[in-house]
């Protein structure tokens, strides 16, 4: 009957349109995370991978924080298990009163099951929901976990989260590990032993981890977990290391500065009150660049969060108050505004608290949300501050001087910039004459090729599809601008151009919606010159545009080297390997025609759109920061003054180099 209120169409439901109550789906035990796992994990391509090996490692690493676990063993396997040990309590065994089922069951089968809610078993801890367990197991084709306990050992198994078997006591582990040969070379009485291989038909981008990834990121434990041994393994490659650090986060803040010219000595400090925790390493160098990473109880928070918030209010307050105490400002309404304080800041702040208060914004944690930690950190470092620069008055004066020249550049700047904007130089309406602009106004399928010299910037205007393809040439080799300021990078006249061809201004004039295109790809000649030109316009964008690059707005264009003709057959190489198989293939046949392309400009128009502009075609490499600290040192080595740095790398790297002079 339909209720009264409910007016009838007078049409006919057909049954497939029928929503009932029969209709409504209860997703039990770990269903939801294998139904939708990005909502767990972040990403289902690779990102997802990495994120599921520190779940389990974290795991390890809160038994650490504990006061219990010593080491935290990592191996990753030919067959891509991983498998994590540790010699922490080891999870318990016993039977949950509630459920009438084993304490190991409910973890790695259950969400929101844990030691993390109670206080008693961890005080701080990386976990939040008590899901990284189970998530993993949920998204595991196979899953082993052993339990040692004063001297005994407890086994379950599982296939995508669903148990295959009860908890048992077993004697010999061979009997159920492919590599219990890891076991008998690790002799622990307590402790955890995870392995696991991820499900294919999850991972998109396939289960095989990135060494190179994973060892980042139990590095980057070593140092915030003082005297934990890390020892990771990769059975692929034979390639193993081991991490343990006594310094903390003093010694991360050092390696962050190593190609790079401190002005001080490490300053570190921890502070604590109740149940919450903070240590702080800071540590400026001569540079213009910030960079500051932010931790939870071992956990990234690379989005920061209200602990960062709190530690840049005191550093500008704490800074401002000393210059005002000792004088230093000549006149008294003289301040350091926040954008002085991070200039050539190094700075690492880590907080702990009770895992089960914790608040993210999501399970990758990569922002927290806990109000109270604002004011606990911002109280804290202004008092540490404040002692650190009474009794180190030369250290602080580097400081207060080195943000005091930096408030006198950014005001300068400050005046060019608004010079150049009151002659409308960054104004949208006067786009540069070079700029060969698209016919269509929408960002979204627009796209702009910064080609190199006018040759190959004319044989593009003719190749491209001019309905959405813009083209900007530059005239030779930009400035670099690792360390140049806002008004001189304005004007400089080939920058300037960029600038207002997007359209989105710099600096603190940055409007993001005005970005006039959201495809913008560095195109120049495939040799040593072309690779020194987009290298400085890869530091610009990083340094001065990095909404560009976080956005993933930037892309590289793949010109190919060679063009090889057999007779009317013609093929078109972009690797020197793809050459020689190219060259097998027809060595039966008569000599080939080999041209190789030095510049974009030897292409004819046809050619170019072929071969490098057209989207069904071409390749382009996009341009991401997967670790922004590697990316800060790599840039900071590369086209910074420091010169030993730079000298170390090519003697390591030049005959790696493939160089075509």
């Amino acid at each position: 009957m339909i209720p009264p209120y409910i007016k009838k169409s007078g049409k006919t439901t057909s049954p497939s349109g029928k929503y009932t109550g029969e209709q409504i789906v209860v997703l039990e035990g770990l269903d939801p995370v294998r139904k939708r796992p990005a909502m767990y994990i972040g990403s289902t391509g690779l990102v997802g991978v990495h994120h599921c090996i520190t779940e389990i490692v974290d795991n390890s690493v809160d038994e650490a924080l504990a006061g219990f676990a010593k080491n935290v063993w990592i191996y990753i396997h030919k067959d891509n298990y991983i498998t994590v040990i540790d010699d922490g309590r080891g999870i318990p065994v016993d039977l949950v009163p509630k459920y009438k089922t084993s304490a190991l069951e409910i973890v790695m089968t259950k969400l929101h099951a844990g030691g993390k809610f109670d206080s008693r078993a961890y005080k701080v801890s990386g976990g939040l929901h008590g899901v990284g367990a189970s998530v993993v197991n949920a998204l595991s084709k196979s899953m082993k976990v052993m339990v040692i306990r004063d001297g005994k050992k407890y086994l379950q198994e599982y296939e995508k989260g669903k148990p295959v078997s009860k908890v048992i006591e077993i004697n010999d582990e061979s009997e159920h590990f492919n590599n219990s040969w890891i076991l008998s070379k690790i002799q622990i009485s307590n402790g955890t032993v995870s392995t696991f291989l991820l499900d294919e038909t999850i991972f998109k981008e396939g289960i095989m981890s990135d060494y190179s990834i994973v060892r980042k990121q139990i590095k980057e434990r070593a140092y915030l977990v003082s005297g934990l041994y890390f020892h990771l393994y990769d059975e692929r490659t034979e390639i193993e290391d081991h991490f343990y650090f006594e310094g903390g986060i003093a010694s991360l803040v050092e390696a962050i500065n190593r190609n790079k010219n401190p002005l001080h000595d490490p300053i570190y400090f921890k502070k604590e009150k109740e149940n919450l925790e903070v240590q702080v390493a800071i540590q400026y160098n001569d540079g213009l660049n910030e960079n500051v990473e932010s931790y939870v109880n071992v956990i990234n928070t690379i989005e920061g969060g209200t602990h960062l918030t709190g530690f840049r209010m005191a550093l500008t307050r704490s800074i401002n108050d000393y210059g005002k105490k000792i004088g230093a400002f000549k006149n008294g309404d003289e301040t350091i505004t926040g954008e002085d304080t991070r200039e050539g800041l190094t700075a690492v702040i880590y907080v702990k608290m009770p895992s089960q208060n914790l608040q993210f914004e999501g399970q990758t944690k990569t922002k927290l949300g806990n109000a109270e930690m604002q004011p606990f950190v911002q109280s804290n470092v202004n008092d540490a501050l404040g002692e650190y620069f009474e009794e180190h008055p030369s250290e602080g004066r580097k400081i207060l001087e080195k943000v005091y020249l930096a408030a006198k550049a950014r005001l300068a700047a400050k005046a060019a910039k608004d010079a150049i904007i009151r002659k409308g130089a960054l104004e949208g309406s006067s786009l540069p004459g070079k700029l060969a602009d698209c016919q269509t106004k929408n960002p979204a399928v627009s796209e702009i090729f910064i080609v190199e010299g006018d040759s190959a910037g004319g044989s593009a205007k003719q190749g491209r599809d001019r309905k959405f393809q813009a083209i900007l040439p530059l005239r030779g080799k930009i400035l670099n601008t690792e360390r140049a300021r806002l008004d001189r990078i304005l004007e400089f006249e080939e920058i300037k151009n960029l600038v207002i061809a997007l359209g989105m201004g710099i600096a603190e004039s940055l409007n993001p919606e005005k970005l006039r295109y959201h495809k913008i790809i560095i195109m120049t000649d495939a040799d040593v010159d072309g690779e020194h030109i987009m290298t400085l316009l890869l530091t610009f964008f990083y340094r001065h545009l990095p909404y560009i690059v976080m956005n993933k707005h930037l892309f590289i264009a793949q010109p190919p080297l060679y063009k090889i003709q057999f007779g009317k057959e013609i093929s078109y190489v972009y690797t020197e390997d793809e050459k020689e198989k190219i060259l097998s293939k027809h060595k039966s046949k008569f000599l080939p025609t080999i041209q190789r392309y030095k510049g974009l400009g030897e292409m004819n128009p046809d050619q170019l759109w072929e071969t490098t502009m057209n989207p069904a075609n071409r390749t382009l490499k996009q341009i991401n920061v997967g670790d922004a600290a590697t990316a800060d040192e790599t840039f900071s080595m590369l086209m910074g003054d420091e010169v030993l740095p730079r000298k170390r790398f090519i003697q390591t790297h030049a005959k790696s180099a493939n160089l075509d002079v």
